[in-house]
């Protein structure tokens, strides 16, 4: 089940325990039961802190317990927590056996103030990406909270359920049997989201912070880089940001930002926030920008106005909000989002597994969805509005040698289509006769392009038509000491690679401004 390397990786990892922990099994003679055995005698043969109880009798088989010696309560995995969720695995193990986590006090004190029932059940398959942060975070609330409990479901070993509950989309988490929410999401956001007053308590926080020299509003490869040039500067540098990585932690495989041969998104994330932190750089997560208000002719701070309620007071700002997958607009979109409509082919491809889908758009991201779907379902249809695909040249030739797509071109998506709860087709109009089609299938991927995250700048910078904020060579937009970089300006080609250097751009104006006026 392990190669050696990872359980050498494993071994190591599990000579961090503290104390002892057990892992109740409630096991079945199924083949993932079998494995699932497997895995865990694995786990107790490479530390004398592990061990193992067959005797559970829980009502979904096959599944184990992580729990402390002498109890047995803990975070539970039903199904095998391997692929993208070895490192949950390895996390839970860990934190149960007393090893620290690596999340602020703050977080953990919130965690353990949370009063209530919480019965929280998390649906994954083992190759969403989105999957391991909610994972991870429901597992460290159950570990640090008794009143919180978190079971873990990989979609694939318990179809039933899957269909039984119309999950469509993962990760998928109920609360006390309704659903609470889909999509990735930060143990920040979770705890947020329970915690009624934390808005109040984070507008204060933010009211109170000394005014910044630099503050970057949105934190993805363009912000991440203005951090790092404008705190290298020796000045005094926050990031307010949704979520800390933007787009990027939705993006699976990055194989073309020089230097870096082969890496994910939340990976190329994570290290984004781990550089900006090693230079001191205020980060604020959760943080979604409401308003700006520029400083005076006169001289002054410029103020950035949340949503919370908080504000922060600048001297420059450099505006690097990104950009979100752009919606289709058309009827059903929005009704059977979740149920048969996604956006993210990587993590909700497999539930689709043997069922008939569409992608619409025909550019680099719907190729390449519609090729890694033709692997997994039965068909997949393409539905591109221009007259002919977008994509590389390589990637429509790889399309198109497989047998199981259908291509539409100049074809104009008029409704997604479903029985109430769940989607049963997409119609099209051939926009070359006018004529209209129905397809009959299950699942529809949205893969259309970007919107710039800039509805709160309006009437405040210059935008385009299009919500781009307009930039010249060097970052300036038309009010003095407001910068902008990345996906949400006019910079042509939204690649990593020219924000990052986009961002390093505008963090040197915005110093080169300091000096100047200061």
């Amino acid at each position: 089940m392990l190669d050696d390397t990872l359980k050498t990786q494993l071994q190591t990892y599990l000579g961090m325990l503290r104390q002892p922990i057990r892992l109740i099994a409630s096991l079945d003679d199924s083949d993932t039961g079998s494995e699932m055995r497997q895995l865990l005698e694995t786990i107790v043969s490479l530390s004398d802190k592990v061990s193992l109880d067959t005797t559970g009798n829980d009502r979904r088989k096959p599944s184990f317990v992580i729990a402390r010696e002498n109890e047995t309560t803990g975070v539970r995995f039903a199904g095998l927590p391997l692929g993208h969720e070895f490192t949950s695995l390895v996390l839970a193990l860990l934190w149960t056996g007393g090893h620290p986590p690596k999340v602020e006090q703050d977080v953990l004190d919130a965690i353990k103030a949370l009063d209530g029932d919480f019965d929280f059940e998390v649906y994954m398959s083992l190759t969403c990406h989105n999957c391991p942060d909610v994972v991870q975070a429901l597992s460290l609330m159950a570990i640090f909270n008794p009143k919180i409990k978190t079971v873990v479901i990989e979609g694939g070993a318990f179809q039933k359920e899957v269909t039984d509950r119309e999950i469509m989309a993962v990760p998928m988490v109920f609360l006390n049997g309704n659903v609470f929410g889909s999509g990735r999401m930060s143990v920040e956001e979770i705890v947020a989201k329970l915690d009624t007053k934390s808005a109040e308590r984070d507008a204060a926080k933010l009211n109170a912070k000394d005014p910044f020299d630099v503050l970057i509003v949105g934190g993805g490869p363009a912000g991440a880089a203005a951090a790092v040039y404008a705190a290298r500067k020796g000045i005094r540098v926050g990031v307010a940001a949704e979520r800390f990585g933007g787009q990027v932690n939705d993006t699976m495989a990055i194989e073309n930002y020089i230097s870096v041969l082969e890496t994910d998104g939340p990976k190329f994330a994570a290290a984004l926030e781990a550089q900006v932190r090693h230079y001191g750089v205020d980060i604020m997560n959760l943080q979604r920008a409401a308003k700006i208000i520029p400083a005076p002719a006169s001289g002054g701070l410029a103020q950035v106005q949340m949503e919370n309620g908080g504000t922060l007071s600048a001297k420059t700002v450099i505006l690097s909000t990104g950009a979100r997958w752009r919606n289709v607009n058309v009827p059903g979109e929005q009704e059977y989002k979740n149920k048969g409509v996604a956006y993210c082919p990587h993590c909700d491809g497999p539930l689709f597994k043997g069922k008939r889908t569409a992608v619409i758009g025909g550019g680099n991201s719907g190729i390449e969805a519609a090729i890694d779907l033709a692997g997994i379902v039965e068909h997949v249809t393409v539905i591109e509005f221009a007259e002919q695909l977008k994509a590389d040249a390589v990637l429509v030739d790889k399309l198109r040698s497989l047998p199981n797509v259908t291509v539409h071109t100049n074809a104009q998506t008029t409704e997604i289509t479903g029985d109430g709860s769940v989607v049963n087709g997409i119609s099209y109009k051939d926009r070359a006769t006018g004529a209209q089609h129905h397809i009959e299938l299950e699942g529809v991927f949205v893969q259309i392009g970007l919107v710039p995250n800039t509805e709160f700048l309006k009437g405040t910078v210059d935008l385009t038509k299009f919500g781009e904020i307009v930039v010249d060579a060097k970052g300036h937009t038309n009010v003095p000491g407001v910068f902008a970089a990345g996906d949400c300006t006019t910079v042509p080609y939204k690649q990593i690679v020219i924000a990052a250097g986009e961002g390093a751009k505008a963090a040197l104006s915005a110093f080169d401004h300091l000096i100047r006026t200061t």
